[in-house]
């Protein structure tokens, strides 16, 4: 399980360290920075698949991403003592990003790149990578540690890599020597199998509402495209008294059930009073987008960690209790994060198990974990360059 995330330099995100407990919800009103830090969760994701520099990239650069306030924010600035102004930099310019199990951790740190003739002047530098153990990046807990081009691990002593890292390269896709990288594998696999769920389409035209050609599908995909293949997948892995409660809990005497015509899966909702079932096709926004959540809940291949943002969106305030439910019940096979503004949605799931909730504010354009100081703060150290 993560216990720690740490994200420095990102959007309005200038220094924020948080300790996760299995089920997160992070809070706050609307432009507190809830989108941010999602976004940077993913961020560090894309790093297991080699596209953290593209990411960004495609995000604008360092330039469109990077904490756009002072370096350091001092308590005459908080106060209104003093106007907020930058200073004279005593850092590198960076945009750092990390996590810790209780036995590995990984960070990274991606800067400015230097002065060239390239045209892809959107690419960040990848300047440091480390795995360590245990929850701190200390020196004495180093495994692996990258430094610019140059990697070294240590197997008793530190032994250099052969080989050299492009600016854009990880060490999490370069490496996969399972006796002479072993950590890197470890935390390669489980930061690609972390899943994301946010893009979930309900309108007219959304994939999910189409038949589509069905193949076993323990993991819904992003879009939920597959939602049918992924239901009948639940209902062959033993999920179906569970599928059945989930959808009667919020439907109370429907059953939902897959057809399949040579191959082609087409989901449908039997309601009571209901002469005949009604296809995915004529289901309201907001009964699909349950049924989507359902299917990627109660998935027969728990990842280590899923993360939901705004999963409250297209749902009538009726159905929150039983969306609530149904989040706590996963939080026992799988870590969640949901990322989510709706009061209610949050009250049921504090009443329905046990919940920790992270309240973000902003203050002076920096995002912050209300009422976190520096005691109460996770211990967290990133490394010089």
């Amino acid at each position: 399980m993560i216990q720690t995330l740490a994200i420095s330099g990102y959007r309005s995100i200038r220094d924020t360290v948080l300790q996760l407990h299995g089920l997160d919800v992070v809070t706050g009103a609307n432009g507190t920075g809830k989108s941010n830090l999602y976004r940077a969760l993913r961020l560090l994701a894309s790093a297991g698949d080699g596209d953290v520099v593209g990411s960004l990239a495609r995000d604008g650069g360092l330039s469109s991403t990077l904490w756009a306030g002072p370096e350091h924010v001092s308590r005459a600035m908080v106060d209104g003592s003093v106007p907020v102004q930058g200073t004279r930099r005593s850092g590198p310019i960076s945009l750092r990003l990390g996590f810790a199990t209780d036995t590995l951790g990984y960070l990274i740190d991606l800067g400015i790149p230097q002065p060239s003739t390239t045209l892809f002047g959107r690419d960040p530098e990848i300047k440091l990578e480390q795995i360590f153990a245990g929850a701190l990046a200390k020196p004495s807990s180093l495994l692996v540690d990258r430094h610019g081009p140059a990697v070294r691990v240590r197997d008793g002593s530190w032994r250099p890599i052969g080989r050299t890292l492009g600016t854009s390269e990880s060490i999490l896709t370069e490496f996969s020597d399972a006796d002479a990288t072993p950590e890197v594998l470890r935390v390669r696999g489980q930061v690609r199998g972390w899943r994301f769920y946010d893009q979930f389409r309900t309108d007219r035209d959304a994939p999910a509402r189409a038949p589509q050609v069905g193949t076993r599908t323990p993991v819904l995909g992003h879009d939920g495209a597959d939602l049918a293949a992924a239901v009948q997948t639940i209902i062959e892995s033993g999920g179906r008294d569970r599928l059945d409660a989930a959808v009667d809990d919020a439907f109370p005497g429907s059953v939902l059930r897959v057809r399949a015509d040579d191959g082609v899966f087409r989901l449908e909702l039997e309601q009571p009073g209901m002469l005949r079932p009604l296809s995915a096709g004529e289901l309201s926004d907001g009964t699909l987008r349950y049924l989507l959540l359902v299917a990627a809940l109660l998935t027969p291949r728990p990842p280590e960690l899923m993360v939901l943002n705004e999963p409250e969106t297209s749902l009538h305030g009726d159905l929150l209790p039983q969306l609530a439910r149904l989040i706590t019940a996963a939080s026992a096979d799988t870590q969640l994060v949901v990322v989510s503004h709706a009061r209610p949605l949050i009250e049921a799931m504090l009443e329905a198990g046990e919940v920790h909730e992270h309240r973000l504010v902003k203050r002076l354009g920096e995002t912050t974990v209300e009422d976190q100081g520096l005691l109460s703060t996770p211990p967290w150290a990133w490394p010089s360059r």
